[in-house]
């Protein structure tokens, strides 16, 4: 796999990227948890990946993370945006994506442990804790 810099790709490119991290962690979660059909991984995993939860999820991480994670957060939650899905608010949404290119940076940093340790401090060490 070729090596991609976090510093030059776009910040719509790390949420982007970040959201496929965020969507692996959850899943490897569930799994851990012994949800095995697909509707019950499904239905449990809605529960962390909807811009609700994410904006909720990154106010619990917000204290935790370094200077450079807050700004690569930042620029992510600004990002213009040009629509809003109908379950969530612009201020939340502006949140998840913030969060997903926080979490794209991570691994695209090598970071895979950090951001396995904020996934765990923004959603509780087990689903009932979401």
């Amino acid at each position: 796999m070729s090596y991609i810099d976090p510093h030059t790709v776009s910040t719509a490119a790390l949420a982007y990227f970040g959201d496929s991290v965020i969507e692996l962690l959850v899943r490897r979660r569930l799994v851990a948890e012994g949800h095995s059909s697909s509707k019950s991984l499904n239905a449990h995993a809605r529960r962390f990946v909807t811009a609700p939860a994410q904006a909720a999820a990154m106010q619990r991480i917000l204290a935790h993370l370094t200077e450079e994670e807050a700004g690569v957060f930042r620029r992510g939650r600004n990002i213009g945006h040009t629509n809003t899905p109908k379950n969530a608010t612009v201020a939340e949404y502006r949140s998840a994506t913030g969060m997903e290119a926080l979490f794209g940076y991570l691994y695209l940093t090598d970071n895979e442990a950090r951001a396995a340790f904020l996934f765990d401090i923004a959603y509780g060490q087990d689903q009932s804790e979401v």
